[in-house]
């Protein structure tokens, strides 16, 4: 019966011992924007992480800088733990990250005023609520009478881009075309 009990407390102690072990510990080594930042991985790999239910300011959009800063000084070159939802059509990781004393960076953007819920991809009341303490302490974001919101920002970029490739006059080739031609014809 000893050894039986010895060998469960073994069992538990190495069980313990594993489970606490930081390995789900990842290094923030890059804030690419407010909501995406690079992590390393405990196998020294380098995992880009969009941050879940959050938009930030693009960082060419009012207050995209301070989002920027905001995470930067939050997070980076610290340890986190990544909680993973999925992975996006740019092949980032999407999730929750948190700092090693368990705060949210995902909830304190939002807080802070550095960030939008992003109500296409979430449905939680907490973050909704966080939104809308911030707009009534008109922190971060907030400060401005009318922000607009990242994914209408977004938009608009797009159909820019689309005007303007539309009005460019195409470039002839016909020159290129010629000299080939004749290259290929003239006999060494």
């Amino acid at each position: 019966m000893p050894k039986k009990s010895f060998l469960l407390c073994l069992f538990l102690l190495c069980l313990t011992v594993a489970c606490n072990r930081k390995t789900d510990l990842y290094k923030v080594v890059g804030v690419k924007d407010g909501d995406t930042m690079v992590l390393l991985s405990p196998q020294y790999q380098q995992v880009t992480v969009r941050l879940a239910e959050v938009d930030c300011p693009e960082k060419s959009q009012a207050f995209g800088q301070a989002a920027k800063q905001f995470t930067s000084d939050l997070c980076f070159g610290k340890m986190v733990k990544l909680i993973v939802n999925n992975n996006d059509r740019y092949g980032r990781t999407v999730g929750w990250v948190e700092l090693e004393d368990g705060t949210s960076v995902n909830k304190q953007l939002v807080k802070n005023g550095y960030a939008w819920q992003y109500r296409a991809y979430s449905k939680s009341m907490e973050m909704a609520m966080l939104e809308q303490q911030a707009r009534q302490s008109r922190l971060g974001l907030w400060q401005d009478a009318n922000p607009t919101p990242p994914w209408n920002f977004r938009k608009g970029e797009r159909e820019n881009r689309v005007e303007n490739k539309q009005d460019k006059p195409k470039k002839k080739r016909t020159h290129r075309k010629r000299r080939r031609k004749h290259l290929d014809t003239v006999a060494f």
